[in-house]
């Protein structure tokens, strides 16, 4: 019984280890304006408290809705998410923080904080507080070595484009793709999605807070203008693809 109690005990130890280590590979972490169970930005301070208490721990943080470092507007995938989720009762607030990756993975869960407190400003921020406080385990320190490699330049992969056949009332053109795509912009609730002349959507593009800086849905990249022209950079099979387009807003 022992030997059993104290393997359990041992890949406790392990798991915690793993995922402090793949914590510390993340230089900021971002948490929502608005949580899914709140209706409005911010409700109750829930935000900005969780931001405050992340600080504590040496994250660099950041509300959804602030302005972003250029480096993580471009790739936001070099920052974590901290979410809270509620699992409240009729009688009991209970509150979760989970930091999570882009990929939505979850690397590290907080236990449940809970309050009694009715008024509900007070209940959340209490209940988020206790959470916190259950997250004594998780001791961060920023890999400065991940900094340093990403200044290696990425090998850069051409992608070269499928013939497009353009239909007109006379005949038909056959052009071979190349560095000026046309692509046009349709306006959508949070950007534009962009279409080609067959037509067909190419990317979805969201807005972020710098000028002419979009980032592109699906694909963890980002699209921005370069001159008379937009260039769209993501990763396909790890390595980074760079293309060209221009594009009719």
């Amino acid at each position: 019984m022992k030997k059993i109690a104290f393997s359990f005990l041992f890949l406790i130890t392990i798991s915690a280890f793993s995922q402090e280590l793949d914590i510390n590979n993340y230089k900021y972490v971002i948490v929502p304006d608005r949580f899914d169970f709140l209706k409005s930005s911010d409700q109750y301070q829930t935000s900005s408290l969780t931001k405050f208490l992340l600080e504590k721990k040496g994250f660099e943080v950041f509300l959804s809705n602030e302005k972003l470092p250029e480096d993580l507007m471009l790739n936001r995938c070099k920052a974590l998410t901290a979410v809270v989720v509620d699992d409240s009762s009729m009688f009991t607030i209970k509150s979760v923080i989970k930091l999570q990756d882009c990929n939505n993975n979850v690397l590290y869960t907080s236990e449940v904080g809970k309050s009694k407190l009715k008024e509900y400003k007070k209940g959340y921020q209490e209940a988020i507080r206790r959470a916190y406080e259950t997250m004594e385990d998780l001791e961060y320190n920023y890999n400065t070595s991940i900094a340093v490699k990403e200044k290696v330049k990425p090998e850069i992969v051409k992608v070269k484009e499928p013939a497009v056949t353009v239909k007109t009332s006379v005949n038909e053109i056959n052009t071979e793709s190349n560095a000026t795509n046309v692509l046009y912009a349709q306006k959508k609730n949070n950007g534009f999605q962009l279409v080609n002349l067959k037509p067909e959507v190419v990317f979805i593009i969201l807005n972020t807070n710098k000028k002419d800086v979009y980032v592109i849905k699906g694909k963890d990249g980002t699209l921005y203008k370069h001159g008379e022209s937009w260039i769209a950079e993501y990763y396909k099979n790890d390595q980074l693809v760079k293309e060209e387009y221009q594009i009719k807003f």
